[in-house]
């Protein structure tokens, strides 16, 4: 069995949050965007702030 350190991880572009591969995004990995529905459905913010 493998430990959650070992796996894979990406950063959400909306939260900036890592999170780890999960087995239900075993064949489409490299697709995956976004840590959650939720984080998805969120409308993108500006990086410029102010």
């Amino acid at each position: 069995m493998r430990r959650k350190v070992d796996l894979p991880s990406k950063i959400c572009p909306v939260c900036q949050r890592p999170f780890a591969w999960r087995k239900k995004w075993e064949r489409d990995w490299e697709n995956v965007k976004f840590c959650s529905e939720r984080c998805r459905r969120a409308p993108a913010k500006p990086e410029g702030g102010a």
